[in-house]
């Protein structure tokens, strides 16, 4: 094939298909003053569709009544898009009336409609079939067939085509349905230049956009437009279209044409092309009917391809899963990579593939010579971590020209770049040969001085294309960058799994080390244990001795605060956890202890309500000893040595805890700066608390405030 021509796309860009200042002559247009409703301005046939001469000055309601005048207000009071009036009777015929607004301007359409409105039970009843036919559409081609011959039987034209949109604007005829006699473009491709830019942008805005024939004069509005800004037809059935569409569909052998808009997500997804041999109307029941089958046919088609796309990630994630398995068997990534390289591939359904990792190569299927294999993972490596996708790989890498038989399709994932590891996957050209309708080359290419004209020609014109292969979806671009976190978790567990080997023999080294140690520190407990129980009960053989009452109860109080001290060793000696102790436990271990010590006379007289809280085990053994002095007091001066009720409460608030010992006894006392205060005064400075005695009404309250787990300031530290 000889080198294309270069098509001004920019002149087309340019042309002001939205402001052309005309319109089709089948209807009438009136412009008028948004709030008064005067119209200033109007095109079409007045005196022959409606009857009226003199309307410049007059208002809607004049010329169409006030009663439609009125539902046009209605219609553009929500904004600027509008909507249908209603229906008015002419002289000589019907019509249907429709209104919107551009700024200050109100546009009311006037155009030819049905003498009887079609029944709305008639327009749903032939929806709803045509629905449940595309919902039984097992597929995409499938139903763009079953739409093609819905489309045809709704608006009566004679060729239906259901147009997609495809790369660089081009599109294609996925299905037809025609007429006998007329021309099939079945599979044929139309160049992106035979539909402008904004008229793209004008088919996602205005849905339905009708031309019953395409041999009329425009009708220009009256008088001309000379506002600052011109009047924007951009939503307007009636408004004129190029001259160059006109001329493009008079090419085509076209006598009346429709396009229906497929909008999918907010983007044009395709059209569905109407063409007649003859003029033909397509009154505003059909547009809206057509335009809400449009909307069904665009929720299938979503449907459909996000099916398609389920159906596919399935199986490629059947597939992850499965070289997942593969590669977490023993050995770990290098051992299983030169079996699993096929599964890779198998997996991607490309034609060959390639692994490079620390320096070695694994290869399967159709793939390029290994000098040319390690190049492009060279240049893949220098692109960065991003995967290059790519279904014409010699546009992108031009020494690819020289193995496009083996690889005109190209998945490249960098898995990790310091190693480094590459996949790259083959896809092998497929040379295609596409049908055009007439050579795309010789659509659009201005002179100077020249006019745009659209080409002339649409018989079929074929164009093999050579450097293509299938393309990589979006599906399996995903597939591929969920396979690097894969690949990177099988290294990482491998090495993980080396480094958990050496640390176990080095744990096995030093259990016997612990198990010493701790036997040791058991030995250790239980002696201290010992000496500590048998002091407690040489001070109580002492304290029996002793005649003198004064020294009997020192004695006691000595050997209650080496109870206090000998609980927290017990405890240890039982608990796997040395580190801490639970407080609410040893507090209730600790008066029991008391209680047994005080005597029968105390039982039940001292109680406890303690929330658990976890205390580091030096902190709980000096927390002890304070209430131990605490509870010494109050049995000493709330109640004159006699029994009496005592409760010892300890609760946490966020980092701090509160250990309160309270009695209902003779009130609010001086502690004695005897040794007892003076060593409670120290220990409460090691807690980095402080006491606050309150009165209890009756009795004492004493509150230990200190921080859970601040480290213990030695004594006599500041």
């Amino acid at each position: 094939m000889s080198e294309a021509p270069t098509i001004d796309l920019d002149a087309c860009a340019r042309e002001p298909i939205h402001i052309p200042g005309a319109i089709q002559p089948h209807g009438v247009m009136l412009v008028a003053d948004r709030t008064t409703q005067e119209i200033s301005h109007a095109a079409g046939d007045l005196a022959g569709l409606l009857g009226v001469r003199d309307w410049i000055g007059r208002t809607i309601g004049a010329v169409l009544g006030d009663p439609l005048a009125e539902r046009v207000a209605q219609a553009t009071q929500s904004g600027v898009h509008g909507g249908y009036a209603g229906h008015f009777v002419g002289p000589n015929a019907a019509f249907d009336v429709s209104a919107r607004i551009d700024d200050e301007w109100l546009i009311v359409e006037v155009e030819p409609g049905l003498a009887q409105p079609l029944p709305a039970t008639m327009i749903l009843g032939q929806l709803e079939a045509a629905g449940a036919a595309f919902e039984r559409a097992p597929n995409l081609k499938t139903l763009c067939e079953r739409a093609a011959i819905e489309f045809r039987r709704l608006t009566g034209f004679d060729r239906v085509m259901i147009y997609r949109f495809l790369d660089e604007d081009a599109g294609a005829v996925l299905a037809e349905d025609v007429a006998e006699g007329m021309p099939s473009f079945l599979n044929h491709h139309f160049p992106g230049s035979d539909i402008p830019a904004q008229a793209r942008a004008l088919y996602v805005r205005n849905l339905v956009r009708v031309i019953p024939d395409v041999a009329y004069e425009p009708a220009p509005l009256s008088p001309a437009w000379s506002e600052a800004r011109p009047l924007d037809m951009s939503d307007c059935a009636l408004r004129s279209v190029s001259p160059v569409h006109m001329q493009y569909l008079r090419n085509m052998g076209v006598g009346a044409s429709a396009s229906i808009s497929v909008v999918k997500d907010g983007l044009l997804w395709g059209l569905i092309a109407c063409h007649h041999r003859e003029p033909k109307l397509m009154p505003y029941d059909i547009r809206a009917a057509a335009r809400t089958l449009a909307g069904g046919l665009a929720r299938q088609v979503r449907a459909k391809e996000e099916a398609e796309s389920y159906r596919e990630r399935l199986r490629l994630r059947g597939l992850e899963d499965e070289i997942a398995a593969r590669f977490g068997r023993s050995g770990g990534l290098d051992a299983n990579l030169a079996e699993g390289v096929g599964e890779l591939r198998r997996m991607m359904d490309a034609d060959g593939v390639a692994a490079l990792r620390a320096g070695v190569l694994h290869m399967d299927g159709v793939h390029p010579p290994e000098s040319q294999v390690l190049a492009l993972t060279r240049w893949a490596l220098q692109r960065g971590l991003e995967p290059i996708a790519t279904d014409r790989l010699s546009e992108d890498y031009p020494d690819a020209e020289v193995f496009r038989a083996q690889a005109s399709g190209l998945l490249a994932l960098v898995v990790s770049a310091d190693e480094p590891f590459v996949v790259l996957w083959f896809r092998a050209e497929e040379v295609e040969v596409v049908n055009w309708a007439g050579n795309p080359h010789k659509a659009l290419s201005l002179g100077p001085g020249e006019t745009l004209t659209p080409r002339s020609s649409f018989e079929a014109w074929r164009q093999t294309v050579h450097g293509r292969s299938r393309r990589w979806t979006l599906a399996e671009v995903d597939a591929a960058l969920r396979l690097r976190e894969t690949l990177l978790e099988a290294r990482g567990h491998r090495r993980m799994h080396e480094l958990n080997g050496r640390l176990s023999d080095a744990l096995n080294e030093k259990d016997g080390l612990l198990e010493q140690k701790e036997m040791l520190l058991k030995e250790v407990n239980h002696r201290i244990q010992n000496s500590l129980q048998l002091v407690s009960s040489f001070l109580g053989l002492q304290s029996r001795a002793m005649g003198d009452p004064k020294l009997h109860e020192a004695f006691e109080e000595a050997r209650r605060r080496l109870q206090a001290v000998a609980l927290v060793h017990r405890r240890l000696y039982r608990a796997d956890q040395i580190e801490v102790v639970d407080m609410a436990r040893y507090l209730e271990e600790l008066i029991g202890d008391m209680n047994d010590s005080l005597g029968a006379e105390w039982a039940g007289k001292i109680s406890v309500d303690a929330s658990p809280v976890l205390v580091p085990t030096d902190r709980a053994v000096t927390i002890g000893l304070v209430v131990t002095e605490l509870v010494i007091n109050a049995n000493k001066y709330a109640y004159a040595g006699k029994p009496g009720p005592i409760e010892v409460s300890l609760e946490e608030h966020r980092a701090n805890l509160r250990v309160i010992v309270a009695d209902h006894g003779q009130g609010k006392h001086v502690p004695r700066e005897g040794f007892g205060s003076r060593m409670m005064t120290a220990m409460v400075k090691q807690l980095r608390g402080e006491i606050v005695y309150s009165d209890n009404k009756p009795g004492l309250r004493a509150i230990l405030a200190c921080p859970v787990s601040a480290p213990i300031q030695p004594a006599g530290a500041e």
